[in-house]
């Protein structure tokens, strides 16, 4: 197993990030982008796999986990933002993004903005819109009736609605630990921002290598919503993990490493003759 070190990245004054570091020096940069209201733990099983081709990145973002908590800046965009910040602070020149979820958003924004920073772009069970999805909108509703504390029994019933098969019950407790760890306010603005937005605009001017992953098992995301981010990135291509849920990287880690190798190789440049 590959050892996992936790830093900070200075972002700006009032903004720093925890991020996890993985993998080998000379491997290819890989930065993992999480979801609402997780943490760079959503990647532990990922990162502790990581071969010798790969050097994994996993910040929090702002409002998560143990990051700072400014008391706005929760849309998409800023999200977006941060990340790029976070690849200046990190020294990461050029890296491929892995955006789980709705981490998957911020992750093309930036593909799409600053394609000289990115090599390539895996979208784990990404959304190509929400507005339009009726467990999201009743998870919407849930999420406005938050208050301090967030109560477990609502992230351990959003968690089990994540999976489609068992996956570690350690992992499960640390991801509800995390989650407890937002503020009411967080959820809200984040959730928010994510419906407000535009997301099928994020989708446009992307140009670096794309691959999408679904689990087929996905309750939040149909065939049709993946194939809308097939139609949107020239060339992209789709990996379906057959029996899977909307969460693959927990529940199918090893495969999602093998294609992500594949992929990281696909996309490395060649070697001058």
């Amino acid at each position: 197993m590959t050892t996992i070190s936790v830093k900070a990245a200075p972002l700006r004054e009032g903004l720093t990030l925890p991020y996890a570091e993985a993998g080998y020096p000379r491997g290819t940069p890989v930065v993992f982008v999480h979801a609402i209201a997780d943490s760079w733990w959503s990647f532990e099983p990922l990162l502790r796999r990581l071969p010798a081709s790969l050097h994994g990145y996993a910040p929090t973002q702002r409002g998560h986990g143990d990051a700072d908590r400014p008391a706005d800046g929760y849309r998409p965009e800023d999200f977006a933002s941060d990340l790029v910040a976070f690849l200046d602070a990190a020294g990461i020149g050029r890296a491929i993004l892995v955006g789980a979820s709705s981490g998957g958003v911020p992750a093309r924004m930036v593909a799409g903005s600053h394609p000289d920073r990115v090599s390539g772009l895996v979208l784990l069970g990404v959304p190509a819109t929400l507005a339009d999805k009726p467990a999201v909108t009743g998870l919407q509703k849930k999420i406005e009736g938050l208050s301090d504390p967030v109560p477990r029994a609502f992230v351990e019933d959003l968690m089990s609605g994540m999976v489609a098969r068992p996956v570690a019950r350690g992992l499960l407790e640390t991801m509800i630990d995390e989650s407890l760890k937002v503020p009411a306010h967080v959820w809200k603005e984040t959730m928010r921002g994510l419906l407000e937005a535009d997301l099928r605009a994020t989708l446009a001017g992307i140009l670096v290598p794309t691959l999408v992953i679904w689990g087929d098992q996905d309750d939040f995301l149909p065939r049709s919503d993946q194939q809308a981010i097939l139609d949107a990135i020239h060339g992209s291509r789709l990996l379906t993990y057959e029996g899977v849920g909307h969460v693959v990287h927990w529940e199918q880690p090893e495969r999602v490493i093998a294609d992500l190798v594949a992929f990281a190789t696909s996309t490395a440049p060649a070697a001058a003759p």
